[in-house]
């Protein structure tokens, strides 16, 4: 499952080319970085994510 919009991306790096192993990294990434603020938001007693999560 994709988790980030590509235009959105590429927009941001404008001047440089992005593979798909790229993306494919770049949504690794995400997902694992939600992973874990969940786990640190419901260790905290919470149900919402906040940025101190991250």
């Amino acid at each position: 499952m994709a988790y980030v919009v590509k235009s959105a991306v590429r927009g941001l790096i404008k001047g440089m080319r992005a593979s798909e192993d790229f993306f494919k990294e770049l949504d690794t990434l995400i997902a694992k970085t939600c992973k874990r603020a969940m786990e640190r938001a419901k260790g905290n007693g919470r149900k919402t994510l906040r940025g101190i999560d991250i």
